[in-house]
């Protein structure tokens, strides 16, 4: 499809249109900004009922991940192809007063952002499974799967993935071939295009930078219902908007993906500290050997904290042996913290004679405490999918669909020490109340490509720090109250800390978070969706709630 225009738009489409466009202005005389019964009751197209109000479908797109924030739209879009999504979009820029729109994944957000107060919710895993359907089961990535792997001379291998996929679907669809993407997030089971209007961050961040950065052209469907591909190449403002745009530009139906060879199997290694310089001396190392294709360099870093409230659940603690569990727990009660350093090396049948010799050069001069190092040896699939089987047993137990109070944070490295005493030492220690996995592991930025929308530290290695909170329905705001505190401080500190996965209550606050982005943030916005129809839950262009 060519780019800046739009699939071809049926005549019975534009007759609709008008007719729902008069209904839709005697309705909303009386009751402004509210999505009328009759656009509700309309089909989009011919014998399937694609837009529905019905209980099932507004319970489920009225909260998310976060069960923080409860928004209930006036209906749910189910959309069987890009087109569809085309029609709804120019249906909101023709009506008397336009309504919000925002496109759903698999609601993994925590802040309601992918929610549309009385708009319409878009569920993108429609898409997913009509495209399914019309290859003939999917898998593999051949037809309209949503899953293709190509090659080009100049670009390689990449796969052209629709933007309602998964990203384990893309694992296994890519494996194959023997190939698969460089970067992930930690959790897999989250879309392509939601990770993409983020970031998509990880341990491999470091060294192939965000997901944003491995994107080779997409296409989106603008706030103005234009059908556009776009690459640096071509219509690179859209491009560069979209990735990282939080899902204000447009929606992403198809990204290209870069891939590599996939390697078998990966060693993996935990090492526990504690002492924090040493800590974050030694992951700042590590990752100052992160050429692409340099062997003798980790494939992934994290760092996290395993802190004297809480369960040893929530140190991922399955992966230490339960013969030294007791052991751990000791140095933890006697310092408070013990920092955990992950990383990891792939190989295959080709590296695995030289695995052990390049881990000990990786690893020589390292100040972990001696005793403290743990290793493993799994699949690829295994380390990369490490997440399922706690989503699994958390589903077992009835604590997966909890609140999920996070916070996620980017740190410029000089102030990574203030923030671990003034944070994790003086706030979350004193508030003694039961916390969550806490990550902290550093980036660098020259693998960030500054004209995308995405925000972080305007330093050459910033660190990432995740506070992974679930409660229960009664005591969220506990720590809530935390993350503002831990905001705070930060504040009066002076730490320019920027939010991953933003959640700001004012447009000042997101002036201050986009700071020099802004203007360039809100011009683009006009540009690319002047009615500011697009994902409204995030509060950025809109008060709403």
């Amino acid at each position: 499809m060519a780019e800046n225009q739009n699939p071809p738009f049926p005549t019975y489409y534009i007759m609709q249109l008008l007719v729902i466009n008069m209904l839709f202005f005697v309705s909303t005389v009386a009751k402004p900004n509210t999505l009328p019964f009759e656009l509700q009751t309309q089909l989009l197209d011919v014998g399937y009922n694609k837009l529905r109000d019905d209980p099932d479908s507004i319970k489920l797109a009225s909260t998310d991940y976060g069960h923080l924030v409860r928004q209930i739209p006036a209906a749910v879009f189910y959309p069987s192809s890009p087109n569809d999504i085309v029609s709804l979009i120019n249906l909101a820029n023709n009506v008397s007063v336009p309504f919000s729109i925002a496109a759903r994944g698999q609601g993994h957000s925590v802040r309601g952002q992918a929610m549309a107060h009385n708009g319409v919710v878009v569920d993108m895993m429609s898409l997913r499974k009509f495209r399914k359907h019309r290859a003939g089961g999917g898998g593999g990535g051949g037809g309209d799967s949503g899953i293709v792997v190509s090659s080009d001379p100049s670009l390689g291998f990449y796969a052209d993935v629709g933007g309602e996929q998964l990203w384990v679907d893309v694992l296994h669809a890519t494996l194959e071939h023997g190939l698969a993407p460089v970067t992930w997030t930690d959790y897999l089971r989250i879309t392509v295009g939601g990770t993409l209007s983020n970031a998509g961050i990880s341990g491999q961040t470091f060294r192939h930078g965000p997901q944003i950065s491995n994107v080779y052209e997409m296409d989106v469907i603008t706030g103005k219902g234009e059908f556009v591909t776009c690459s640096p190449q071509k219509e690179s403002e859209l491009f560069y908007a979209v990735l990282g745009g939080l899902g204000q530009f447009g929606v992403i139906v198809r990204a290209r993906i870069a891939l590599d060879p996939a390697p078998k199997r990966v060693k993996w290694v935990r090492m526990l500290y504690n002492d924090f310089s040493a800590f974050t001396k030694d992951q700042e190392r590590l990752i100052s050997m992160n050429g692409r294709r340099q062997n003798n360099a980790l494939d992934y870093l994290e760092g996290s904290l395993l802190m004297n409230q809480g369960t040893t659940e929530n140190w991922r603690s399955s992966f230490f042996p339960q013969s030294d569990q007791l052991r751990i727990l000791s140095q933890v009660n006697q310092h408070e913290i013990i920092y955990s350093l992950e990383v990891a090396k792939y190989y295959d049948d080709q590296t695995q004679n030289t695995l052990d010799k390049e881990l000990r050069l990786l690893f020589k001069g390292l100040n972990y405490m001696p005793e403290f190092m743990f290793e493993k040896d799994v699949t690829y699939v295994e380390f990369l999918d490490r997440v399922r089987s706690g989503e699994l047993k958390l589903q077992s137990q009835g604590l997966w669909h909890v609140p999920h109070p996070w916070l996620n944070l980017f740190i410029p490295k000089t102030n990574i020490s203030d923030f671990n005493s003034g944070v994790f030492k003086e706030i979350v220690l004193k508030r003694s109340i039961t916390t969550g996995p806490v990550l902290l592991y550093p980036m660098n930025r020259n693998k960030w490509d500054d004209r995308m929308s995405a925000v972080i530290p305007d330093e050459d290695v910033f660190y990432t720090v995740g506070f992974l909170h679930a409660s229960g329905f009664d005591d969220w705001e506990l720590f809530d109250k935390q993350n503002k505190e831990i905001l705070e401080f930060c504040d009066n500190a002076g730490i320019k800390v920027k939010q991953y996965l933003p959640h700001h209550k004012t447009q000042e606050g997101w002036i201050n978070h986009f700071g020099s982005k802004w203007k360039t943030f809100r011009e683009r916005k006009a540009l690319f969706d002047p009615k500011k129809i697009l994902s409204p839950g995030q509060r950025i262009f809109n008060d709403q709630y």
